[in-house]
């Protein structure tokens, strides 16, 4: 990795998701296709799930097959599919044992667009302004679900430097969980950037 960014290490994903969530707004994810093609894109939304007494998290339900890459090393990954048709991509954060996750919410594009708009057949304005579009858009299935972006030589994984925006990360509540009782569903654990 000698001739690209090396990767956050797994001491920036073991602290608290709240803290997690905050610094990694302004930080790049990266992603190289196995043609080598780069792609790349600031983090400008995310949003924390932590633990099984958070009804709006699916480690509610405790250690499932689809829920138990929660519950692994921080750092990893949990891909998860939602309503019959999209990929969410979730970074694992805390201690190994400890469901918590942050969920990637959008990103600005930097590298690759022109592949991003082959995959999602849309203009740059709509490639990453949400969850599935991201997954879309980067190429991620189940396939990656579990992967250690901490990796020396992972092929997807957050940059460790910041991409010189002023970062002032907004917080508010979480989106989509009209049926998350309270107080779950008003919890301000989504972060946005603050243009």
């Amino acid at each position: 990795m000698s001739s690209r960014v090396s990767p956050l290490s797994r001491q920036f994903f073991s602290r608290p998701t709240l803290t997690v969530a905050r610094e990694i707004i302004g930080k790049r994810l990266i992603k190289l296709d196995p043609d080598g093609t780069k792609l790349c894109g600031v983090i400008l939304e995310v949003e924390a799930y932590i633990g099984e007494s958070d009804l709006a998290c699916h480690a509610r339900a405790g250690i499932t097959s689809r829920t138990k890459p929660l519950y692994g090393p921080p750092g990893t990954t949990y891909v998860y599919f939602t309503y019959g048709m999209h990929w969410m991509l979730n970074f694992v954060t805390e201690r190994e044992g400890f469901p918590a996750a942050i969920l990637l919410r959008a990103l600005c594009p930097t590298e690759g667009a022109s592949i991003m708009q082959k995959r999602r057949r849309q203009g740059f304005a709509e490639l990453t302004n949400g969850p599935a579009k991201i997954t879309q858009a980067l190429g991620i299935d189940e396939s990656w679900n579990a992967y250690d972006v901490c990796a020396p030589n992972a092929r997807m994984f957050i940059a460790d430097d910041h991409a010189n925006l002023e970062i002032t990360p907004c917080a508010r509540p979480r989106v989509g969980l009209g049926n998350t009782p309270e107080p779950w569903r008003s919890l301000s654990w989504n972060l946005v950037h603050n243009k």
